[in-house]
């Protein structure tokens, strides 16, 4: 089994909002999932809410963060 952690979207349309979620990565994208790390809101100015902890504990166990979440995680400060 290889974990992906990417983003799963939420909300009404014209109004998303993304989970940060680590899943299968042969799980569909809205499926099943393992553990939820965070939100990322885009309407907002400053809409990533991310828990660094587990997703350290997560890419240290060796799941892969999709291009875009790596992204959230390099701008909440931390390295991917």
């Amino acid at each position: 089994m290889s974990v992906r952690i990417r983003m799963q979207r939420r909300g009404s349309k014209k109004r998303p909002f993304y989970a940060v979620v680590a899943a299968d990565s042969q799980m569909r994208r809205d499926g099943r999932f393992l553990e939820k790390l965070g939100v990322f809101d885009p309407l907002k100015t400053n809409g990533a809410n991310l828990n660094m902890e587990r997703i350290n504990h997560w890419i240290g166990v060796g799941a892969v963060p999709s291009d875009t979440v790596e992204r959230l995680i390099k701008q909440q400060g931390a390295p991917a």
